[in-house]
């Protein structure tokens, strides 16, 4: 399988994101520049609404992803308790 990414604003809850991310998704590489954060994971990349609320420090809703979403690579499977990347066969 390939590695799936994401890629965040940097600013604003993007970090806070990006930190549940990493902590969420084993094997999980964030590649930080000027802009934009980058992060590429080896089969699934889960964001959990409980870990991202706990780095933001408010409850956060799954649709606000959008709000710092740059780009994606893989398919999206999206409930009211996570969003995930994945490519399916």
């Amino acid at each position: 399988m390939s590695n799936v990414s994401i890629t965040l604003n940097s600013v604003g809850d993007g970090r806070a994101i990006a930190d549940a991310i990493i902590e969420d998704n084993k094997g999980a590489l964030m590649q930080e520049m000027p802009a934009c954060l980058k992060i590429d994971c080896p089969n699934r990349l889960v964001i959990n609404r409980g870990s991202v609320s706990e780095k933001i420090g408010r409850e956060w809703d799954v649709q606000e992803i959008h709000l710092s979403l740059i780009s994606l690579s893989g398919n999206v499977d999206e409930d009211d308790d996570y969003f995930a990347l994945e490519w399916k066969r």
